[in-house]
């Protein structure tokens, strides 16, 4: 049986740390899981929004390209002066961003604008000209050989956002620039919103310039899933910004599930864990009451055959006729009849344990005194005491201890803590019960001059099966049931039981009865009934 319990805790100490183990693993798998499954979410909405980003972005690049081709073939390098004329007749139509297109000689010297054309000619198309001669052609792309292809030129002068767009072209020997100036304001009050605002659109859109001040739109949160690209060709400064107002919820999503997840994970984890602990400590308490009930099993044995054969022993020597004087054999007689008392006392302990570990007890409440039963319980167990010359007194004061009370329980629980103080005291010793008042409860108190009780054992002596360090160093016999039913005696009736420290030795044990409380004589009179 010990190899089978040692298997046993050995195969529990072995299991424990593997299913913490699988625990600890599963919790990572899920994590990992979850991450990875995020991620991929949040790598697709990245991917819908950069997608989103690059369409808005090209967008606007190939409305002001499509504005710029319109210009081109507007303007005849052979004749200038039908430039005005061409251009403006559908230049609301077909360029609605361009402001003015200009024609610059770049052979000559000051690079002298040879043709204008203004939608709406003012002071500021003087204004443009001179920056154009002096400033933008120096930051302008220029190639010694014209090309055919399309320029723009994005840049701020004097805190001024400018757009241009610009081709090279030569003929007859000459190289001209033709420069279309796109009005910046007009395309990010008009254009931006016409491109930007779509109804039905599930995104939220804005343009900011290279410092990141917001130049169209609404402040962006400036999450993962907000995107930003440059503008390819046009406005090439500037950056779109992108976000689905789907991918904001599915942040907020994402950090709730996460947090709820971890939430999960970890209380799943703790219950596993203390699952784990409770099924450890059940075992462990399964195992010290297994051995608890062995050893009572012991002791019951013990405490049954001590009585017995000393019954058997004394009575075979009255029966053999070897007793020849009166006195030994009325000294014997005594004897058989005190281990019989006490072998019916522990047989009826015993009962009354087995009955309480059923729940099939049934108590017999009578109103009557507490202290008169104290009494009756003391002088059963008086001839013990005188035997093994021990003083046992008992201290009833007056008043009245009028309790509901099953009589033959309290003097079972009384008698029980008088042989438990009997069993430690040695001779010449005081064995003391007394009996208080305190507010609404009748105390009964037995005090020995014992061991006394550890503090440890303390909260567990009032056990079933449970003995004192005490009673195991000095081998004093017992069930460990005694007191154990005088707890349960003492709730019972709607009191508790307690052990308090003597000094300088010893250890009074404690349990109290609910007493009756009646009305007093002018309180009864008052209420109309009769005075007791």
């Amino acid at each position: 049986m010990a190899d089978g319990s040692r298997r046993t805790r050995l195969l529990t100490f072995l299991l424990v740390p593997l299913v913490v183990l699988a625990v600890g693993v599963l919790a990572t798998v899920t994590f990992r899981t979850s991450f990875q499954l995020e991620k991929l979410r949040e790598q697709s909405v990245v991917e819908a929004t950069l997608s989103l980003a690059n369409e808005k972005a090209d967008r606007l690049d190939k409305l002001i390209v499509e504005q710029d081709d319109a210009v081109a073939s507007d303007v005849n390098i052979g004749d200038f002066s039908t430039l005005t004329q061409r251009w403006l007749k559908g230049a609301a139509r077909q360029t609605p961003t361009v402001r003015a297109v200009l024609v610059v000689h770049l052979r000559r010297p000051l690079r002298d604008v040879v043709a204008f054309a203004s939608r709406a000619p003012g002071p500021e198309d003087e204004t443009f000209r001179r920056l154009l001669t002096q400033r933008m052609l120096n930051d302008m792309v220029l190639d010694e050989e014209p090309k055919r292809g399309l320029r723009h030129l994005h840049k701020s002068y004097a805190g001024v956002n400018y757009l241009v767009s610009y081709w090279q072209r030569r003929h007859d020997g000459n190289d001209y620039l033709i420069v279309a100036w796109h009005d910046v304001p007009r395309i990010v009050h008009e254009i931006f919103p016409r491109v930007y605002s779509e109804r039905g659109d599930q995104s939220r859109i804005n343009v900011v310039d290279a410092e990141g001040r917001i130049v169209y739109g609404p402040p962006l949160s400036g999450g993962e899933f907000t995107v930003g690209r440059p503008f390819a060709t046009t406005l090439y400064k500037w950056r779109v910004n992108v976000t689905l107002t789907s991918a904001e919820e599915l942040a907020e999503n994402v950090a709730r599930r996460r947090v709820l997840e971890m939430v999960l994970v970890g209380l799943s984890g703790i219950v596993v864990i203390a699952g784990i602990i409770v099924v450890l400590v059940a075992a462990a308490r399964e195992r010290r009451l297994s051995q608890l009930k062995s050893e009572f099993v012991a002791n019951v044995s013990h405490e049954l055959k001590t009585p017995l054969s000393l019954v058997r022993m004394f009575g075979e020597l009255l029966q053999s006729g070897r007793v020849e004087s009166p006195e030994k054999r009325d000294q014997y007689l005594q004897i058989i009849v005190d281990e019989s008392e006490r072998l019916g006392q522990l047989i009826e302990n015993v009962l009354d344990f087995a009955r309480v570990e059923r729940g099939k007890v049934a108590y017999d409440m009578t109103e009557g005194g507490v202290g008169e039963v104290v009494a009756r319980a003391v002088e059963a167990c008086r001839m013990r005491a005188d035997r093994e010359q021990v003083k046992l007194d008992l201290v009833i004061p007056g008043g009245s201890d009028v309790a509901l009370r099953d009589e033959g329980a309290l003097e079972v629980a009384v008698i029980n803590l008088v042989d438990n103080a009997l069993k430690y005291a040695k001779s010449g010793e005081l064995v003391r019960v007394e009996v208080r008042q305190v507010t609404g409860y009748t105390e009964v108190r037995v005090s020995d001059c014992g061991p006394g009780i550890p503090l440890e054992d303390k909260k567990r002596i009032f056990e079933r099966f449970e003995r004192g360090r005490g009673a195991q160093e000095q081998k004093v016999r017992g069930s460990g049931i005694g007191l154990a039913l005088v707890k349960h005696i003492a709730e019972a009736h709607g009191g508790r039981a307690w052990v308090e420290p003597n000094q300088p030795r010893g250890s009074t044990f404690v349990f109290t009865i609910p007493r009756l409380q009646r009305p007093s004589r002018s309180a009864a009179v008052a209420s109309g009934a009769p005075a007791v």
